[in-house]
């Protein structure tokens, strides 16, 4: 199997993530170019983020069945909304968010319900997005099937990370969440760390902006410490670069990564015109 190319080479923090946790991503994004790697020989157990499940934020009922999948996931893929990169950190945002990509996805897009599987937003909320998901990885044995990433929808689970990152990092305590989300699937699932890809590994997109897609190797790392175990990367080398959409102009679909793999063309409504008013800059 050709390897994708982030395997070549190498803010508000919110009171239910450990300290531990949100303190070693705020000390890793504390400057543009810093590592979010905690200290040498510092390993500790996951942690089992809080997830506000669908039924807490008010998600509507898929429009027809959700189907669970007899298998276990192969890895994780990262994305990021593409939409504003707000201030206003608060669970109301999160919920407004879930809201909003759940209303977009099936009204916009026909899609059956919300396409990836948990969302993180600014504020290190993390919530689930397309019904089952959550209670399936406290099980550890199955997945849901999602609509988040072409080829990989039945073998992987999708985040979607509220913000652009294609030259801004997420916030710390957005990262530390995010972090902790992907070691409780590891650990829940039995992945290892280095299965943590973006989406543009998979699919032509610019998702997930090339600064979050610069970190995903240390935030391999900091999976694995979360873990305990040590990361082992992948040595090989593909047979060619894949190459990346130019990142978009401002005046285009700010959503486009979102849903270009199932229209191939603009959507007809932004997720922001889903956002209530007042919760957009």
């Amino acid at each position: 199997m050709t390897l994708p190319a982030s395997h070549r080479s190498p803010a508000t923090a919110i009171s239910r993530y450990t300290r531990r946790s949100v303190l070693t991503g705020a000390f890793a994004l504390a400057t543009a170019a810093a590592l979010p790697v905690a200290a040498a020989g510092r390993a500790y157990a996951a942690a089992v983020p809080d997830i506000i499940g669908c039924a807490a934020w008010g998600a509507r009922a898929a429009s027809e069945p959700v189907v669970v999948l007899a298998n276990r996931p192969e890895r994780i893929i990262v994305h990021h909304t593409a939409t504003a990169n707000v201030t206003d950190y608060s669970r109301q945002r999160a919920v407004a968010l879930a809201r909003a990509i759940q209303t977009y996805h099936m009204d916009a897009q026909g899609w059956i319900d919300t396409g990836q599987h948990f969302t993180v937003s600014r504020g290190a909320f993390v919530l689930e997005g397309r019904h089952n998901s959550l209670a399936e990885l406290n099980s550890g044995r199955r997945q849901v099937r999602a609509a988040h990433c072409v080829g990989q929808n039945t073998v992987s689970i999708g985040i979607e990370n509220e913000g652009t990152y294609t030259s801004e990092a997420p916030p710390a305590a957005q990262y530390a969440a995010l972090a902790d989300l992907c070691a409780h699937i590891c650990d829940r699932y039995g992945l290892p760390a280095s299965e943590i890809y973006g989406h543009r590994d998979f699919n032509s997109t610019a998702c997930p902006g090339d600064r979050l897609y610069a970190l995903l190797p240390s935030l391999r790392r900091d999976v694995a410490i979360r873990l305990g175990v040590p990361l082992s990367e992948p040595e090989a080398e593909p047979e060619a670069e894949p190459e990346s959409e130019p990142e978009a102009d401002p005046g285009e679909d700010p959503v486009w990564d979102l849903v270009r793999q199932a229209t191939g063309r603009p959507p007809a409504a932004t997720l922001n015109e889903y956002l209530p008013a007042g919760l957009l800059p």
